[in-house]
């Protein structure tokens, strides 16, 4: 059975763009427009293996959603990696600090993202 990834990503094209990377390397993909859609397939499925996840979107940042998952008890160890254009050391600092595991800055490459998860899957 192949892993399952959730992508969480305001943008369609490049939720659409990550979605097809990560299929061509046979995961499965479930997608999620902003943290407060993603929260919900989360509550609703506990077989999600990995949250790749951006930081800037509606309704609820990335922050407060890495937040919200690592509350969850089935999901304290999810892994959990960060896809943003915010580059200081700050929102960085944040990211990880708020529970994320790997933080990967736009514009990115597959072969990029497809290492950062082969660490944990």
């Amino acid at each position: 059975m192949s892993k399952v990834i959730l992508v969480v990503e305001d943008s369609p094209s490049i939720r659409k763009f990550i979605t097809l990377a990560l299929k061509i390397q046979s995961f499965t993909v479930i997608t999620a427009e902003d943290g407060m859609q993603a929260l919900e397939i989360l509550t609703q499925n506990n077989a999600i293996d990995l949250v790749l996840t951006d930081l800037n979107m509606p309704n609820m940042d990335g922050i407060k959603l890495i937040q919200e998952i690592r509350r969850i008890e089935i999901y304290k160890e999810l892994p959990i990696i960060i896809l943003s254009s915010l580059t200081s050391e700050r929102d960085i600092k944040e990211g990880l600090d708020a529970g994320a595991n790997s933080y990967l800055i736009k514009p990115f490459n597959t072969k990029k993202i497809q290492y950062e998860i082969s660490k944990y899957l």
